[in-house]
């Protein structure tokens, strides 16, 4: 199978080098100027799990080929230029495996290419991008799901798993990709919500007692939001998830404040915004880190 992974950034170009070390016929679509990078130093992976240093295949977005499976690790708010730029490679049977936090992005996928085509998918992974393109990955978890979404189950998904399973970095087929990534959106919501407001690592946080509040209410009204949007969760999943938050290091700090203290954008609508109600009187948490991240969206903005 022919196999198109979007960017070549921490996470894409992470996982698409794990597939290509085993011997997947990889492709990375990039854009110039990662594209010269590339070229003159190769894709270079620094890792706890063993490092990677490979002459990757790339392409340029108005190529004229198609592939098997296209995979989305993009930011939700460059997600309509990709689908823009992803169109020529898509044919009758290409999957597309996005790998976004959040739900939204599912419904624009299928209303572009049609629901036969899209899976569900999410990754683990804490990963960066150094100031010379290394990609550095430096926490044990560096795992990725994916699965059908409800009636997109073909006779293509064996093949689909031969290919994909069996790397470096575990790459997993689910039955149950829709709930595993409710599961997920619930996670990051938390933890990312929780570190953006505060502007601190996990540790920080959970020492103050107001802290640890903070990261319970913000569950719990997350958690009702995306109930209201079709998610089914287990009753234990707030206490697991609040077991997982406890264990983390003190220094873990969400992707999504690691964008703040870069100056980069933020996917504050994906994530939060979705999410908020104007009829629930209970949500007090979650509109409070949604304002706070579009103060920084318009303060950066203005500078």
């Amino acid at each position: 199978m022919k196999i198109l992974v979007v960017g070549a950034g921490a996470v894409g170009g992470y996982f698409g080098a794990r597939l290509a070390e085993k011997g997947e016929d990889v492709t990375f679509l990039v854009r110039e100027r990662r594209l010269q990078e590339l070229k003159t130093s190769g894709l270079e992976i620094n890792s706890l799990h063993g490092d990677i240093h490979l002459t990757p295949r790339l392409i340029e977005a108005g190529a004229d080929e198609t592939f098997d499976v296209i995979i989305l690790s993009t930011k939700a708010y460059h997600l309509e230029q990709v689908l823009h730029d992803i169109a020529p490679f898509v044919s009758e049977h290409t999957y597309i495996l996005p790998l976004l936090n959040g739900m939204a992005h599912l419904k624009q996928l299928v209303d572009r290419f049609g629901e036969q085509r899209v899976l569900g998918g999410l990754c683990f992974i804490e990963s960066t991008l150094d100031a010379q393109g290394r990609i550095l990955q430096t926490s044990p978890s560096h795992h990725l799901l994916f699965g059908p979404l409800p009636g997109t189950r073909t006779d293509r998904l064996e093949e689909l798993k031969q290919h994909l399973t069996g790397t470096a970095a575990p790459i997993n087929y689910s039955d149950t990709i829709t709930r595993d990534m409710w599961n997920k959106y619930l996670f990051i919501t938390t933890f990312s919500g929780v570190t953006s407001l505060f502007r601190s690592s996990i540790g920080l946080i959970r020492s103050q007692e107001e802290g640890t509040a903070m990261i319970h209410r913000l569950a719990t009204e997350a958690k009702a939001a995306m109930e209201r949007q079709g998610a089914v969760f287990s009753e234990e999943i707030e206490q697991i998830q609040q077991k997982q938050i406890a264990q983390m290091a003190d220094t873990m700090k969400s992707s999504l404040l690691r964008d703040m203290e870069k100056g980069s954008e933020v996917e504050s609508a994906h994530l939060f915004g979705t999410l908020l109600s104007k009829d629930d009187t209970t949500q007090v948490v979650l509109p409070a880190i949604y304002a706070n991240l579009e103060i920084y969206r318009t303060s950066r903005e203005d500078v």
